[in-house]
């Protein structure tokens, strides 16, 4: 009897290996997907100048790991191609190793595949750099199908008319000519996309803003830090706007914001401060304005001019941060962290109001939880916080760019509006956009059709998504409703979201029954005709007859009135309260019937936004 037991006990345990060996098995964080046994993959060939390959990604950013992990599981054969000596990019060149994590509503991981995988072997949100080199080449290695060429600098792309065939590349001084049969393009600023004619914008072009972009910064390394004693100053209170676990310190921007620099073009921001395991620790808190990311002398300028500032910081951190008295000053970043540069335009631009609302695409491909967290963009403001999603869907439309084919753009530069990338940025994100690629990338050579066929096919997207719930990622529609959907100024508020024109911050604070000030008003109305239809001549035309609205004082629906009718050439000197609010709502610029006529009546949010967009509606028919 006991025998029979034992060989039962057995045959069970061999049954769980076998069907976690095929079949995968779920976890806490999610569903791991049943590793496949690379040996029976044929070798992908060198990266020999002619060299042919079923997939190539260029760029080794996570993203791209991601990618050409995500194909060569497929079988098929890869090269990835990176200008540096290694992998990961802005994780191990940059020095930006806190994660920037994406959860669901039940604190549930939403990015997972490769990245889940990176994530768990580098140890978690905190990792050491030279650990996240050495497990992303791992990742990579274990494919022999999957070929790597270090040190590569793509040069230009190889098209016939316009289908991408390969690319121009520099190795060693000698020019390289690499082919395939689909390609996509993980560099940092969609290189391979723009050279091959793909249109697109900067920073905050696409809201009429071209030289707005996000500060970019320099991570610096400190070490005799004394880990124990800030955390005895946090925990105490000594610290009121620290937070601190066993790896990682953040926040302390009343300390920070102390912080005298040499030149406006630089700032010290709230502290992210992580450990490594030798006990030394990262910093990411040095915001440099006035960065061009696609100049090579712009960022040399920008890298030097924080590489002479951070002896004073580090001084400065010594007298003010506890436990930072004995710290010495390591070195810095080997590059910058440049948050923003290009924006393709893809079949569908991912907005912002996509992002707050948390739509769900049916070509979803990959989901994001991250807060719109769009960076200071000059020394005169300090970073703003569109919105928190709950969950929202990122389309596979958003890599397939416009104009060229047999191409998909992954990472930071995907097809992304300026506010939605202050979530979608994030590398979580892309690697899990760069995960879709490399799966669709193969379906798309399986059944000989091209990306732009593969996103009109609602059935080719369900094969995609399929493939991609096999190989670890997580699709899951969570239906949320947006309550304000029904909301009568509901097209309003998108409005001035698209055009950035209101700050819901982390809570979603829409302001919708707020009062508006005069000088809110004001300026909503202003950027609003800058952004949206081109007319800063306008707003200066204008801006000595609205001098009166620079104070703050509750906005009257007379005073909203007076100011759209100003906008329009109207002689609103000539008309009483009255007639000044029945001519705004006749030519629909207020909407009387939802809130009333009283001109003394105070306008909230709801009908500020409304009279904006229809101000703007107005203008541009002029």
């Amino acid at each position: 009897m006991q025998g029979k037991k034992k060989l039962m006990l057995i045959l069970a345990a061999g049954l769980l290996l076998l069907a976690l060996a095929g079949w995968g098995y779920q976890t806490w964080w999610g569903f791991i997907p049943p590793e496949p046994d690379p040996s029976r993959f044929p070798p992908a060939p060198e990266p020999v100048s002619g060299a042919s390959y079923d997939v190539l990604v260029v760029g080794g950013q996570p993203e791209g790991v991601a990618a050409a992990i995500s194909a060569a599981r497929q079988g098929v054969k890869v090269l990835l191609v990176e200008k540096r000596d290694g992998l990961g990019g802005l994780f191990t060149y940059g020095w930006l190793n806190f994660i920037d994590m994406n959860y669901g509503p039940k604190h549930e991981l939403l990015t997972r595949g490769t990245f889940m995988q990176f994530y768990q072997q580098v140890g978690g949100t905190i990792f050491d750099v030279a650990t996240a080199k050495e497990v992303l080449a791992a990742m990579v290695g274990r494919y022999p199908n999957l070929a790597v060429s270090l040190n590569t600098t793509f040069q230009a792309p190889v098209l016939a008319g316009h289908k991408l065939e390969g690319i121009k590349a520099v190795k060693g001084g000698e020019e390289m000519v690499f082919y395939a049969g689909r390609v996509i393009d993980a560099t940092q600023d969609a290189d391979v996309a723009a050279a091959a004619g793909v249109p697109y914008t900067v920073g905050a072009e696409d809201m009429g803003e071209k030289e707005r972009r996000q500060a970019v910064t320099l991570v610096f390394h400190l070490g005799g830090v004394d880990w124990a004693a800030l955390e005895q100053a946090v925990r105490s209170g000594q610290v009121k706007d620290g937070r601190i676990s066993d790896r990682a310190a953040w926040g302390f921007a009343s300390i920070a914001t102390q912080y005298k620099p040499s030149t406006t073009r630089l700032r010290l921001r709230g502290l992210n401060i992580a450990r490594q395991r030798d006990g030394t620790v990262l910093i990411n808190a040095l915001h440099i304005f006035g960065v061009d990311g696609l100049s090579a002398a712009s960022r040399a300028q920008a890298m030097e001019l924080a590489r002479q500032e951070l002896p004073a910081i580090t001084a400065f951190l010594q007298a003010k941060m506890p436990g930072f008295n004995n710290a010495r000053l390591l070195g810095s970043a080997p590059e910058l962290y440049v948050r923003e540069t290009r924006h393709i335009k893809a079949l569908y631009q991912l907005d912002l109001n996509d992002v707050v609302f948390n739509r769900y695409f049916p070509d979803t491909i990959a989901l994001g939880s991250y807060p719109v967290d769009v960076q200071a963009t000059s020394p005169q403001d300090s970073g703003y916080v569109y919105g928190r999603p709950e969950v929202y869907s990122i389309p596979f439309r958003s890599l397939v760019p416009q104009v060229v084919d047999n191409l998909l753009v992954v990472g930071r530069s995907a097809g992304y509006t300026h506010l939605a990338a202050g979530s979608a940025r994030v590398v979580p994100i892309g690697m899990a956009t760069g995960d879709a690629a490399g799966v669709a990338a193969v379906y798309s050579l399986q059944v000989n059709r091209s990306f732009r066929e593969l996103a009109a096919s609602p059935g080719d997207i369900r094969a995609i998504q399929k493939m991609l719930t096999r190989s670890g990622a997580y699709l899951k529609d969570f239906n949320i409703k947006n309550p304000l959907e029904k909301h009568w100024a509901f097209t309003a508020l998108e409005f001035v979201n698209r055009w950035g024109l209101t700050v819901a911050g982390y809570n979603n604070e829409w302001k919708l029954d707020d009062p508006m000030e005069r000088v809110s008003f004001y300026y909503l109305t202003g950027s609003a005709l800058k952004r949206a239809i081109g007319r800063q001549d306008l707003v200066t035309a204008k801006a000595a007859a609205l001098q009166s609205y620079l104070v703050k004082e509750p906005l009257t629906r007379e005073a909203a009135a007076r100011l759209l009718l100003t906008y329009l050439g109207e002689d609103v000197a000539s008309m009483d309260p009255a007639t000044a609010v029945i001519r705004a709502g006749a030519l629909g610029l207020l909407p009387l019937e939802k809130t009333g006529s009283d001109p003394q009546g105070i306008v909230t949010g709801a009908e500020a936004y409304y009279a904006t967009e229809k101000l703007c509606e107005l203008v541009s028919k002029k």
